[in-house]
């Protein structure tokens, strides 16, 4: 592994407004001295944007605090001409691309921003790495990529060649895209499966965001598969802290017998190991919201909650198997499911209330 001092550098970070892409920056502007670093996103409609303007002008606001140079562009991946022009004007030395169309079930609906985003998005930005030479690329994948695998827990070893949704299917083409980069213009790269992350100022599209939303409202919640998914839920502090750690090690560079590049190439989970059964995680999300503030104190939880069947595209379980994440970067994440929420209530409260 190749270490990375990040001090200095200049550091690309795209989805820099998304939710995973302003707490990353935040913790860069904490941690690293004398970079510049540049945020780009293209501020889409996907969900409620006034979140997105929130989380940038609160980057603004921080950055004036720490000794780091940010510039936010605002633009758009798949926008090749953009993409070619920034890394010709600011030589990035560390790429961490975040900006993706997120959702499995939008994917089924609105299957043309996936392609647009996660494929031709995907493609502009290694194509310019190989361009303009990176010390390393991190990308986002996401723990979607094990489809309907039945050995847990998740591990990067398995196969993973029978996606359940586009989505799912447009990250494990980033990883298969990102290996052939590596191989053939030796360019370090590192994919990060991420599981179910959540936290404060999240994405309104998920699960918890969305129950909370409707619960406030005095509507129903579906539950599905009847309350029995489980998933391995990640609190976004755990998410940016194996980022960082991650992109200061890029997997090193080296020859092979042929004489050619052996890929310089990872992938890592990052999830908790610990599997929440999604009953159970309505409850202690209801419980935290209960103790905010956010709903009252007699609030009638089971008079508002419906068990409905599995939906196309979902999976039974989630389960990340870390163990290389804590071999490598001696990272494990830690953060528990109620203190998660409970940041998360407490952040709900004062955003919206």
């Amino acid at each position: 592994m190749e270490k990375i001092n990040l001090d200095n550098k200049c550091i690309l970070v795209t989805g820099a407004a998304g939710f995973i892409g302003s707490y990353l920056v935040h913790r860069l502007f904490k941690d690293v001295k004398g970079a510049t670093i540049v945020g780009i996103d293209n501020m889409n409609d996907y969900y409620d944007v006034r979140l997105k303007e929130y989380r940038l002008k609160k980057l603004n606001v921080q950055c004036s605090m720490f000794h780091v140079q940010w510039h936010f562009v605002r633009g758009d991946l798949a926008d090749k001409d953009l993409i070619e022009k920034l890394f010709a004007q600011y030589n990035f030395d560390v790429v961490v691309n975040l900006a993706a169309q997120a959702g499995v079930r939008y994917s089924i609906t609105n299957p043309d921003a996936y392609i647009q985003s996660n494929i031709i998005g995907f493609y502009n930005i290694i194509e310019a790495c190989r361009n303009h030479p990176v010390e390393h690329l991190v990308y986002a994948s996401s723990s979607s990529v094990y489809g309907g695998n039945k050995k847990v827990p998740f591990s990067t070893d398995d196969r993973v060649d029978n996606p359940v949704s586009l989505y799912a299917a447009t990250k494990k083409s980033n990883e298969l895209m990102a290996h052939c980069y590596s191989k053939l213009y030796d360019i370090p790269t590192t994919g990060l499966r991420f599981f179910t992350v959540y936290g404060p100022a999240g994405r309104p599209d998920m699960a918890y965001f969305g129950f909370t939303n409707k619960l406030i409202k005095g509507e129903t919640i579906q539950i599905f598969n009847y309350g029995n998914c489980r998933r391995d839920f990640t609190y976004v502090d755990d998410i940016v802290e194996g980022i960082v750690r991650v992109m200061q090690g890029a997997p090193e560079r080296k020859k092979g017998e042929d004489g050619l590049p052996v890929p310089p190439y990872a992938v890592y989970n990052i999830g908790g190991g610990q599997p929440e059964k999604l009953l159970d995680f309505v409850n202690i999300l209801q419980e935290e919201l209960v103790r905010a503030g956010v709903l009252p104190k007699d609030f009638d939880f089971e008079a508002h909650k419906q068990l409905v069947p599995m939906q196309p595209g979902d999976v039974p379980a989630t389960f990340a198997d870390a163990t290389a994440l804590e071999r490598d970067f001696g990272f494990t994440p830690k953060i528990s499911l109620r203190e998660g929420l409970r940041d998360f209530s407490e952040w709900y409260k004062s955003y919206y209330k």
